[in-house]
């Protein structure tokens, strides 16, 4: 008697092809975090911004002081009771770094957001589509690079009500160019591969096609182009708040405390050099997170940057 032959039905090979695309995924992405953590400096570098983080979201909850504190004296050096010392009107130092690291990081993942999301969609849509929808994204990038992206948000800034969300909603607004233009490019080289005709064949439509199969494939791009995108804001809001033209009281950042306490630079050195010293660092740990991610999600990459 011959031995029954097991045959597949279609819904256990689709089963099995599913099980086996999650599978991948998941192996995918274990791979990119295993070559994450063996970036040394991109470890570091998320350390000290978890850090800082967590400084700024609860840092002020458990000090004794708030911002509304106003009962020091006047430029108080540092001591044990104030460790960064006093502002001008006898607020505690350490408290407005941790509000205005707050609102900085704040700002940041908004226009981060924002860039990322109009970035991706634009630059997508006009790499698979190209033709006339590709020229006007692209000369549309243009235009907003021609003009410099500090005059432009520092006009549409001083148009709008004072406050920490319409300065990271206006830097969002002009944060997407070099985004859409990175994102255009690998678009352009995905839309010739095989899947993407395959995609075209079955009658997929160009969102499908878009959303579904071409930008999941840009997902490393997308995170490091997004990680970078929030180093970039802090300075941005950094130097819009240095000319003026950014956070108003009651908020505050990190940029509006130094050009509270610039005149003092050399008399009082700390009150500048202390938000200054968080600006760096946040730019810094970001960038070297971006590295990386760049490396993790790097197929050809190889060896281990420290």
């Amino acid at each position: 008697m011959a031995n029954p032959q097991i045959t597949e039905t279609p819904a256990a090979g689709a089963a099995s092809s599913s099980y086996e695309f999650g599978t991948g995924a998941r192996k995918q992405w274990q791979t990119v975090l295993r070559r994450f953590m063996r970036h040394r400096l991109a470890m570091a570098s998320l350390v000290i911004l978890v850090l800082l983080t967590l400084g700024a979201v609860f840092g002020g909850a458990f000090w004794k002081y708030d911002i509304t504190y106003t009962g020091g004296s006047s430029f108080a050096s540092p001591s044990a009771e104030h460790p960064l010392g006093t502002s001008q009107i006898g607020k505690d130092m350490l408290a407005l770094i941790f509000q205005g690291t707050q609102y900085s990081l704040l700002i940041a993942l908004v226009v981060a957001f924002m860039a990322t999301i109009i970035g991706v969609t634009l630059g997508a849509v006009a790499g698979f589509l190209r033709g006339a929808v590709d020229t006007f994204v692209m000369r549309l990038v243009d235009l907003f690079l021609i003009v410099p992206q500090l005059a432009l948000v520092a006009i549409a800034v001083h148009a709008f009500p004072a406050s920490w969300y319409t300065v990271a909603i206006v830097l969002g607004l002009f944060s997407w160019m070099q985004v859409a233009r990175i994102n255009r490019g690998q678009t352009l080289s995905l839309a010739e591969r095989e899947f993407i005709e395959a995609a075209k064949a079955l009658g997929a439509s160009n969102s499908r096609i878009i959303f579904k199969h071409i930008l999941p494939n840009l997902t490393g791009i997308i995170t490091v182009n997004a990680t970078l995108a929030v180093a970039t804001a802090v300075l941005s809001e950094a130097a819009l708040s240095f000319i003026g033209l950014g956070v108003k009281p009651p908020d505050t950042s990190l940029g509006l405390i130094i050009i509270e306490n610039y005149s003092q630079f050399q008399d009082r050195p700390w009150l500048f050099y202390a938000p200054f010293v968080v600006i760096v660092l946040i730019s810094l740990t970001i960038n070297f997170i971006g590295d990386g991610l760049r490396d993790a999600f790097d197929p050809r990459q190889t060896k281990v940057r420290a």
